[in-house]
């Protein structure tokens, strides 16, 4: 079952195609969700380089963590609802796009990876304080953490670059896994049927062995 029906409502909604269209509402949302990412994406750094022992030494993991927290929960709800409207207004041209699922992926797995590590790790910093050692599963949740983010902030990056196929019945896979779509750009030329007809003919006698 396909999923691009919804997403094609979603984008055609009043809200949605009203966000869409303007060109003050949307910019603003734009920066506020990379803003927001700034802020949520720096904590989660800090936060990670504390537990690998390469910064931050000085103040102890539990403290400097716990000072932390507050932050990264509100940035990183901004940057949620942020992305959230920008996804509403361009629900359809994400919906082809590799690297939004690839994203969508990697977010999964940063919620699978805090119900893991959240309370063996990160609410359980006091003890590693007291022994003066991280444990190694805090070192590993630091690294998966920082790994997955960037995968992330990559893939965020990535999906503005994408291009979609063009030309002549461009393969679609994301829409519709089995039909090819014929994708006219505003340059190409409709011909008409005897035409086309006669322009696949001499294709193919091009095409067979000389």
């Amino acid at each position: 079952m396909s999923l691009f029906p919804l997403f094609h409502w979603l984008q055609s909604s009043e809200f949605f195609a009203a966000l869409s269209g303007s060109q003050l509402v949307y910019p603003i949302v734009m920066t506020t969700h990379l803003a927001c990412i700034a802020v949520f994406g720096g904590m989660i750094l800090m936060t990670d380089l504390r537990l690998l022992g390469l910064a931050f030494t000085s103040y102890p993991a539990a403290e400097f963590v716990g000072s932390l927290r507050i932050w990264k929960r509100i940035g990183f709800c901004i940057m949620v609802a942020a992305g959230l409207l920008l996804f509403g207004a361009k629900a359809e041209t994400y919906y082809g796009n590799p690297y939004f699922w690839a994203k969508l992926t990697l977010l999964a797995l940063v919620g699978v990876h805090a119900m893991i590590f959240r309370s063996r790790v990160y609410g359980n910093l006091a003890e590693p304080d007291r022994a003066g050692v991280t444990s190694a599963e805090a070192k590993v949740a630091a690294y998966i953490s920082l790994a997955l983010w960037i995968g992330i902030l990559c893939m965020g990056r990535l999906i503005a670059y994408y291009e979609p196929p063009r030309g002549p019945f461009a393969t679609a896979p994301l829409y519709f896994p089995a039909a090819r779509l014929r994708v006219f750009n505003e340059t190409d030329t409709v011909l008409p049927l005897g035409d086309r007809r006669a322009a696949s003919g001499q294709h193919a006698r091009r095409a067979g062995p000389d």
